[in-house]
């Protein structure tokens, strides 16, 4: 039996967060280039509410699906949002300004996002916090700057405890748990369920959670099978206010 069950955590059949996310109605998954060319329509098909697709990476990197997926999500009713997978070796600065001119062009309908986490030897030899700081600060207020409202924080659990937790807190959490619910709050005003939370005060510390790394939809063609599922922190009608920023 203990077989089986890993056999079906490892193929994407069995979700070991599937039933905590359940409870959590508005759904959404994250993409790039290695989910190949989507079909949209059969994306939205299957009850995806939303969609971060990558645009850029560093200062200069920009994903070869952005704009297409940008473009076949709005067409079938999935709200999109653009991120930027932050680079540790590149200035926060001039990363906001690829970011923002990149999507500039094509726009953006939800709350554009930021990707931190390790990568290569990353984690191995972490980058100093005060520095990650002040780049990270950087793209960040650039960005706020441009979009009228804080970008989303998108982090693991290391990168979050080494780079966010205590720095950028005001910024609305992304976080990647696919093994245990996160709560990464500080435990007060704690309530029951996802009725009656107000999307600005979370308890449990996060507005988004990826909570596997191994969803199975139909509608991708590309070298990775697999594709990030994610949920939102909130009823439906929390969602529609928080991307109405009301």
């Amino acid at each position: 039996m203990a077989l089986a069950c890993g056999y079906g955590v490892y193929r994407g059949f069995v979700h070991v967060n599937g039933p905590a996310a359940g409870r959590y109605p508005v759904r959404g998954i994250d993409v790039s280039h290695y989910q190949g060319e989507i079909d949209w329509e059969a994306v939205a098909g299957q009850g995806i509410d939303f969609a971060y697709v990558k645009a850029t990476e560093g200062s200069s990197h920009v994903d070869e699906r952005f704009a297409g997926n940008m473009a076949g999500a709005r067409e079938a009713g999935v709200f999109a949002g653009a991120y930027h997978f932050f680079s540790f070796d590149s200035p926060g600065a001039s990363q906001a300004e690829h970011f923002l001119g990149t999507i500039g062009a094509v726009g953006s309908g939800m709350v554009p996002a930021v990707d931190v986490e390790f990568y290569g030897d990353k984690e191995k030899n972490p980058p100093d916090a005060d520095g990650v700081d002040r780049e990270l600060g950087d793209f960040l207020d650039r960005v706020e700057a441009a979009w009228g409202r804080k970008p989303v924080i998108y982090a693991t659990r290391e990168a979050w405890e080494l780079y966010i937790r205590g720095r950028f807190e005001e910024y609305p959490l992304w976080i990647r748990d696919i093994w245990t619910k996160p709560d990464l709050g500080d435990g007060s005003e704690r309530e029951t369920g996802a009725e009656g939370m107000d999307g600005d005060n979370r308890p449990e510390g996060w507005m988004f959670w990826q909570y596997t790394n191994r969803g199975r939809l139909d509608g991708f063609s590309g070298e990775e099978e697999f594709v990030d599922l994610n949920v939102f922190f909130g009823t439906k009608r929390q969602w529609e206010r928080w991307l109405t920023g009301s």
